[in-house]
């Protein structure tokens, strides 16, 4: 399942299939407008240049924390005063509505840029590690995909973003690797 935080972090692509091609998608206009549409943010696109270098540096620190957690770290006090740095920066109207399934309060971003953005992707990865388990945050077993994802599966042990995509792949390479090695020693 996506997560806002991890749609974020894994806007630095990397090609899973082991080409050398990788991209920061974050500076991407078009990936922008994708973002944002998809959960529902409001900025302006394209963010400006000194937004494009905080959007990159919240990334890079939210990634590295995420890579720290998925290697079984627990949560500095530091790495709190980061996230709620962050989260302060964008405010909420909380709003009550009635939906299908009964009430359920809303918080609704008061603010339409990308400062605002940052606080609501800090504030699903905080909420994350409320309400989930920090140490399901893994970074994809493929070494080429470098994808940071959060294992939902009951028995914990996912290794791949993806299994059709990461692990189909990493089994016809060990297969092949297998089959290589036996034609070595016949």
């Amino acid at each position: 399942m996506d997560r806002l935080w991890t749609d974020y972090v894994n806007s630095d692509y990397h090609d899973w299939r082991g080409g050398n091609r990788s991209e920061d998608r974050l500076g991407k206009a078009q990936w922008q407008q994708a973002f944002l549409k998809q959960w529902q943010l409001n900025a302006l696109i394209p963010a400006s240049s000194e937004e494009h270098g905080a959007l990159r540096n919240f990334r890079n620190e939210l990634q590295a924390l995420a890579t720290r957690l998925s290697d079984g770290n627990t949560l500095s006090d530091k790495d709190k005063e980061w996230l709620n740095g962050i989260m302060e920066k964008g405010q909420v109207i909380r709003r009550l509505n009635t939906g299908d399934e009964g009430l359920k309060l809303s918080l609704i971003p008061v603010g339409s840029q990308w400062q605002q953005v940052m606080a609501e992707v800090a504030a699903d990865f905080a909420n994350t590690l409320v309400e989930g388990d920090g140490r399901r945050i893994r970074i994809c077993d493929n070494a080429d995909c470098r994808w940071i994802f959060y294992d939902d599966t009951r028995s914990r042990t996912q290794k791949y973003c993806d299994d059709k995509m990461c692990g189909n792949l990493m089994k016809v390479r060990r297969f092949r690797a297998k089959q290589k090695k036996d034609q070595q020693q016949e």
